[in-house]
């Protein structure tokens, strides 16, 4: 016990007299433990943000996608740009799948959501480049199980100019968050702002699902501006009762088969299948970069064994006293090994210190809320450790096999 202690203060003494040398070594153990946890951190985030997101829709809710969604296994990545809604670059929904869906046995209300492009321009000429114009039907509040704050949103019998807006989209074009009454001219179309949203809590990589910074306006006014052309990247439904959601999606799927010449080429998704598929994209693209964000660890390991190297030599004369005064093989190597692992010990606290700083920022200056869980501190403990004493053995070794007349002997 007395022989570790010693050594314990030995590496601090070693640490102390190299402040420098021993900063630039953990470098690279402080990024590749700052990296990983950071990242862990806001994968787990945006798994709870966009499940708290969905449940906020209801678990009733039905989302129809073009295209067949593979599962998380299957690793397709990069199908979907949107995790939550999955707007595609492919082929969208059309008008007849928005009315087959609507026709549907069990199906209570439906909405679909298509991105009408264009710039919005306000009557003093603010333009808001930023802002989505997204066409769908009057269902969408009850759908989204979400009120609009002022105002209402346009019904049937509305006119087809009628528009409701997210709170952002409305400061960004009218200067105000309460512009009812205000016009505005889209692809040469006037409209009146009829509502106002209450504000969205958006998830992240869901641009399509930011609906702060959106106007909605009738499907039927899109096709008429688009010549037809609009097309819906989701629709979706709600049955009449919970109960009823399997069947509903089983009829859903039917129907739509039936009138894509019996081809699934779409995707009926509920909340669970929705979870289960952002889930495991966000952790297929959480494991990727936290294996890039490794290799500092790895380049860590190689910059302690190359200092250690460098240490071992310059400390020879000290070994031979050391081994001349009746020092063992195993003490040495006891010696070299626990110093490494204390460089490597205290890079892994400072970069752990270092992540749940930046996570903080992330909370309070980005719509990121990473979740750092005490299992990856634990982990990003062990790992700075073990990567102390893996990459530290090979020095040690080579100190402690050195003979010690040709040691004393070392200038």
């Amino acid at each position: 016990m007395s022989a570790s202690r010693g050594n314990l203060r030995m590496a601090i003494n070693s640490l102390r007299n190299t402040k420098w040398r021993s900063f630039l070594t953990m470098l690279g153990i402080i990024i590749g433990i700052v990296s990983v946890v950071t990242i862990v951190g806001i994968g787990e985030g945006m798994k709870r943000q966009v499940t708290e997101q969905i449940s906020h829709f209801g678990k009733d809710l039905i989302m129809v996608r073009p295209g067949h969604v593979a599962e998380p296994s299957t690793k397709k990545i990069m199908a979907d740009t949107d995790m939550l809604f999955g707007r595609t670059a492919l082929s969208g929904l059309t008008v007849k799948d928005y009315e087959t869906i609507e026709q549907t046995d069990k199906v209570n209300k439906v909405a679909p959501l298509g991105v009408v492009p264009g710039v919005a321009t306000s009557s003093d000429g603010t333009s808001a480049p930023n802002t989505m114009m997204i066409a769908t039907s009057p269902d969408l509040p009850a759908v989204l199980n979400h009120s609009v704050r002022y105002g209402g949103f346009f019904d049937d019998e509305s006119d087809l100019s009628s528009a409701v807006i997210g709170r952002q989209a409305a400061y960004d074009l009218f200067g105000q968050h309460v512009p009812l009454g205000k016009q505005f001219n889209f692809r040469g179309q006037s409209f009146t702002v009829h509502g106002v949203f209450n504000e969205f809590k958006a998830p992240p990589l869901s641009p399509t699902a930011n609906f702060d910074n959106a106007i909605f306006i009738p499907y039927q006014m899109a096709q008429h501006l688009t010549k037809n052309t609009t097309q819906f990247y989701t629709i979706l439904a709600k049955p009449g009762s919970a109960k009823e959601l399997k069947p509903a999606m089983s009829s859903i799927t039917t129907n739509l088969a039936k009138s894509h010449g019996d081809q699934e080429d779409f995707s009926v998704l509920d909340q669970e299948k929705s979870v289960a598929m952002s889930s495991g994209i966000i952790d297929l693209l959480t494991a990727f970069i936290t294996a890039v964000a490794a290799i500092s660890l790895l380049v860590g390991g190689i910059g302690i064994m190359n200092i250690m190297l460098v240490s071992v030599t310059e400390r020879m004369h000290e070994i031979g006293i050391r081994k001349a005064v009746g020092a063992t093989n195993h003490q040495i190597l006891s010696q070299f090994v626990l110093e490494s692992t204390v460089l490597s010990a205290v890079g892994g606290i400072a970069g752990i210190v270092l992540s749940l700083f930046i996570n903080m920022m992330l909370r309070v200056y980005t719509s990121y809320e990473p979740v750092v869980s005490w299992q990856a501190i634990v982990i990003a403990t062990t790992v700075s450790v073990a990567v102390g004493i893996i990459f530290g053995t090979a020095p040690a070794i080579k100190a402690a096999q050195k003979d010690p007349i040709e040691a004393l002997r070392h200038e």
